[in-house]
């Protein structure tokens, strides 16, 4: 198991299920990871799940051959694990809600990250069926006539007949009971069936259909029209770094001697650490401290390039290219302007982007405050995101 961070307790998990090949649906990587106007299908149901508060942890499970690519593309936060699945799905979801055990969860929902159509509103009404229900699914009527082809045609009456969708949702210890020596099911409503659980269909929806084959995805693209993204984000950052004794700092990559230096954990590169959090802001990914905490040694001292390039990683995994940044640093001493054109070149080359779409701007406070006092330096950072 991977902890992006520790889940907290209490409240309704969720198993994200990504571990299948997705070989029906083509291309050259599984479908679940195949980009869907502008990012990977996973993240689709990854970020509904994200957008409602009662979901405190969330196990998302993969095939160990794809850890590197979802780990790649995955906002590190408290209630996201990356979890190794198994050879059947019965066995990933089993994987998940053993990650999940031990939080106190009343409620977990395990759904398909192959159906990227996932909603708030689909999640809330599931939770909500649980107050009533040990399970719950969202079902959609049969609208088209059934026949059964064995042995000629015969109808099948559908007036009865649904179509269950996921996700599908548990109370945890009823999941969690009925999953223990399964083999394979149809799906997990059919794992809690047997035990004679109460279950309560929620309204399906069309969007929630799964990507199967190749066309599905240009169905879905369709379908997601009601679902817009902004085509341009903003993103903001802001860090502050005092002074120790020292022999020089380094800003936006640039080696500049005083008679100072930065305090921090890594190398208090604070122009960068700020462009990081602003690329990461624009692109809803957490902040800097969520994906290098200074609580881990491993980044004591670390070159900020890593910090930069792996915001810009992210965003570019997410169908998100940088236009634009704009930096200003806030000091006294030392003077930035005799290395502006520096830090513009390494910013520059550190993120692949044109010169011309840098800015590296100085200021001070007239000697007011901490910053005129000289006992630091600060910088804010803005980015423009291009869908």
């Amino acid at each position: 198991m991977h902890n992006h961070e520790a889940f907290p307790g209490g409240g309704t998990g969720a198993v994200l299920v990504a571990a299948g090949s997705g070989s029906r649906a083509g291309g050259e990587i599984p479908k679940q990871f195949q980009p869907l106007r502008g990012k990977p299908v996973l993240m689709w149901s990854l970020e509904a799940l994200l957008q409602c508060e009662e979901i405190t942890a969330i196990a998302v499970v993969v095939s160990p051959s794809e850890r590197a690519r979802a780990l790649s593309i995955l906002p590190s936060g408290r209630r996201i694990s990356v979890i190794d699945g198994g050879a059947e799905r019965t066995d990933s979801v089993r994987a998940g809600l053993q990650a999940l055990d031990g939080r106190g969860l009343q409620k977990v929902l395990i759904h398909d990250a192959a159906r990227p159509g996932l909603s708030p509103a689909v999640i809330h009404e599931l939770i909500a069926a649980l107050d009533r229900a040990d399970a719950a699914a969202p079902a959609l009527p049969v609208a088209d006539a059934l026949k059964d082809a064995r042995d000629g045609l015969r109808n099948v009456d559908r007036s009865s007949l649904v179509r269950v969708q996921t996700p599908q949702a548990f109370r945890f210890d009823v999941i969690r009971k009925a999953i223990g020596s399964a083999s394979s099911a149809v799906d997990d409503l059919a794992l809690v069936e047997a035990a004679g659980a109460r279950i309560e269909l929620t309204p399906g929806r069309h969007e929630l259909m799964k990507i199967t084959h190749p066309e599905d995805l240009s169905v879905m693209e369709k379908l997601l029209v009601s679902q817009p993204q902004a085509s341009m984000r903003v993103g903001t950052g802001f860090d502050v770094h005092g002074f120790v004794a020292g022999d020089g700092v380094t800003i936006c990559g640039v080696r500049i001697p005083h008679t100072k230096k930065l305090e921090g954990h890594s190398d208090a590169d604070v122009g960068w650490h700020a462009l990081t959090d602003a690329i990461l802001g624009a692109a809803a990914l957490g902040d800097i401290g969520d994906h290098f905490p200074p609580s881990d040694p491993k980044w004591k001292g670390a070159d900020s390039l890593v910090f930069l390039q792996h915001a810009a990683r992210l965003a570019a995994g997410r169908g998100l290219r940088i236009v634009n940044v704009d930096i200003t640093l806030m000091c006294e001493k030392p003077k930035i302007s005799p290395h502006r054109e520096a830090m513009r070149a390494k910013t520059a080359e550190a993120l692949a982007i044109p010169l011309d779409a840098v800015s590296v701007k100085a200021t001070t406070t007239e000697k007011l405050g901490f910053l005129g006092r000289e006992e630091g330096i600060a910088a804010q950072a803005v980015v423009l995101l291009s869908l």
